[in-house]
């Protein structure tokens, strides 16, 4: 996959922070309230048939509105929310790449989704600023019956499945900013599998932040029925301004009983974005939910993926990679909560700071008194590049059944003397060194992913690197 390929020799800006010129058919005016969000239910038509879409909006603004901002995580005081677009349109959506306005076509082309679709997706979605502007799934998938939409479709084609699962597992009073997404989301996809259906191929959608200022707030839900098996993989670029951007999105999973959901993500955000994302699944008798995420770029991520395992023999594997360099925090980890027995969890971080980046790990491990026989592993290490980076651990372990076998182990690091000296004398330079050693203690994430995405992320974690000597 070439989706985000890079020329190493390249810093960010030149290879993804460029924009494009093209006027929007619909965008709100800048700032929040209560005309905002019924201007964006205007644009969607929920003002007709799907009027509580417009009244969830309103509720979950209020909520937004009143409630206080986090004091904890990284530092969000330089968020101004009346100085941001929420929505913004350029193009109803194609299904024909050549369709799209040359200017977003040759955006995803540089970007190498057409190629990647071509090669290894089953379907794939692109969206740019605040919608959809491209959507496509294999018709044998369709024939299986294999939804694969942008919740707007979703909504007006499949009510009967969107409203019974929609906010169920992130409500909109979860935090802040679940409030904000659900209040003003827009794109995003919502995937229902059918039954013992197996999608061989992954889903993906990819999502770009083009315009200055601006807020992208897709949902994403995906219930997998019993016996499905899916894979979804998601990319995130943006533009490079000197104002801020907001990514504020919330992603739902239902994984009905023998279901298997992979979800696997490859954020690469320009460092002028604020991405504050709540990820969260629901694990039900003997479903597997694995959460694979790399976090590279961004000024600010706050993302724990959680799984909430309620049926006996749920299993939750999340692995969480991240890379903070100058003026970046990636605030990232992960949530297991066990609520039926016989469940298994495992847990893994790593993270490399570098040029004063500060990398935290924060996770929640719960097991309550009437879940019998779990069993969950932690493991958390951290690799430090020079004397100016920080890293910070915060498990939060709360066990309250005696029969529970929990491990946690966790490691702080420094590349060595000694290693640097034992690959350079085999002819590597310096700078050669250390990609490879990074590259190393990064290769439990990039075995889990295809070998596209393998390449692709082991070029974005070289492309960090760059200015790592002297």
């Amino acid at each position: 996959m070439n989706n985000c390929t890079v020329n190493i020799n390249n810093n960010y800006e030149e290879k993804y922070g460029w924009n494009v010129k093209i006027d929007s058919i619909n965008e709100t005016n800048i700032g929040l309230s209560e005309n905002t969000i019924n201007e964006i239910s205007k644009i969607k038509n929920e003002n007709k048939e799907n009027k509580w879409i417009n009244e969830f909006r309103l509720k979950s603004l209020k909520h937004f509105q009143e409630r206080k901002m986090p004091t904890w995580g990284g530092n969000l005081s330089n968020i101004n929310f009346n100085n941001i677009i929420y929505y913004k349109k350029f193009v109803d959506k194609k299904d024909n790449w050549n369709k799209l306005p040359i200017k977003i076509k040759e955006t995803f082309d540089k970007l190498g989704i057409p190629e990647a679709e071509k090669n290894i997706l089953a379907g794939t979605s692109a969206q740019f600023d605040s919608e959809i502007v491209y959507h496509k799934i294999r018709e044998d998938l369709k024939k299986q019956g294999v939804i694969f939409v942008d919740p707007d479709e979703g909504l007006q084609k499949y009510p009967h499945i969107f409203k019974k699962y929609f906010g169920t597992v992130v409500p909109y009073s979860d935090n802040k900013f679940a409030a904000l997404n659900s209040a003003v989301f827009s794109g995003g996809s919502f995937i229902y599998i059918p039954k013992n259906v197996e999608v061989k191929m992954p889903l993906q959608a990819y999502f770009r932040i083009n315009s200055e200022n601006i807020g992208q707030f897709e949902r994403t839900l995906i219930i997998a029925d019993e016996g499905s098996k899916v894979h979804y993989i998601e990319g995130c670029t943006a533009s490079v301004y000197s104002k801020d951007s907001l990514h504020s999105a919330i992603v739902e999973i239902i994984a009905l009983p023998n279901s298997h959901v992979r979800y696997t993500t490859l954020q690469n955000w320009s460092k002028n974005v604020y991405n504050l994302v709540t990820k969260r699944a629901v694990a039900y008798e003997n479903a597997i939910v694995e959460w694979v995420d790399a976090n590279i770029g961004s000024s600010l991520t706050m993302k724990y993926p959680s799984v909430i395992m309620k049926g006996e023999g749920a299993k939750a594997d999340i692995l969480s990679v991240a890379f903070a360099g100058k003026n970046q925090h990636q605030d990232t980890g992960a949530k297991v909560i066990h609520l039926a027995s016989n469940t298994t969890s495992k847990i893994t971080a790593k993270s490399v700071s570098k040029d004063g980046g500060k990398t935290t790990y924060r996770g929640k491990l719960y097991v309550p008194k009437k879940s019998d026989n779990v069993k969950s592993s932690v493991r958390c290490d951290a690799l430090l590049l020079d004397e100016i980076s920080k890293t910070d651990t915060y498990p939060y372990n709360n066990i309250e059944n005696n029969n529970a076998v929990i491990t946690h182990e966790a490691t702080v690091g420094k590349i060595g003397e000694e290693e640097l000296f034992y690959l350079r004398s085999r002819g590597l330079t310096e700078e050669m060194a250390l990609n490879m050693i990074v590259t190393g203690f990064f290769d439990v994430f990039a075995k889990e992913i295809p070998l596209e995405y393998a390449i692709e992320f082991n070029r974005l974690i070289q492309l960090e690197m760059i200015g790592a000597v002297g």
